[in-house]
């Protein structure tokens, strides 16, 4: 049976190598051979991607300093 420690490990390599290649599909966007934009566009396009990825990182570290994560 797999630990909650081994099934965190699983998912989290597998989440994140899915998010990474959602990255490079973004990143993809930044070909001017194809794409047409703005400094705000680009802004306007990473300041919820930002905002999201800080939410999500002190719901881990709020576990850790309420001694919840092991």
């Amino acid at each position: 049976m797999e630990s909650k420690q081994e099934r965190f490990k699983r998912l989290a390599s597998s989440r994140g190598d899915r998010l990474k290649r959602e990255i490079r599909l973004i990143g993809n966007l930044s070909n001017t051979k194809n794409y047409e934009f703005q400094a705000g566009d680009v802004d306007e396009l990473f300041t919820p991607i930002d905002a999201a990825l800080e939410e999500v990182k002190e719901m881990f570290y709020k576990q850790i300093s309420d001694g919840e994560a092991r």
